[in-house]
């Protein structure tokens, strides 16, 4: 019987076959849970983390609203740390939703995928 999860983590590696993050373009890793959402910049080749942000902490609102700021926080520190373009990952979830809300304020923060 195949779960939700397992459905999520089969087209998670189906995508990944296909991205990789390099120095030049890392590629931007969403994780949604059911309460919060998690953004990493990753530079896969050296696997390292070039950026994070979190909604951890945040106030309480709406989650598609958190999504959004979520976004721009990314885009900001994205910036500082001198990336300009990324690969999206959405990670096995459907681009709808919070993922969109975070690739949306994303693009709108200066990202270009």
């Amino acid at each position: 019987m195949t779960t939700k999860m397992n459905r999520r983590i089969r087209i998670k590696y189906r995508i990944r076959k296909k991205i990789s993050g390099t120095p030049e373009r890392p590629r931007m890793s969403v994780f949604r849970s059911n309460k919060q959402i998690y953004v990493q910049v990753i530079d896969d080749l050296s696997g390292t983390t070039l950026a994070a942000a979190s909604s951890l902490g945040m106030d309480k609102m709406p989650k598609k609203e958190q999504a959004a700021k979520v976004g721009a926080l990314i885009a900001q520190k994205a910036q500082e740390a001198g990336i300009t373009t990324v690969v999206f990952d959405r990670n096995g979830y459907l681009y709808h939703g919070r993922v969109k809300e975070v690739a949306d304020a994303a693009r709108n923060g200066g990202l270009k995928f």
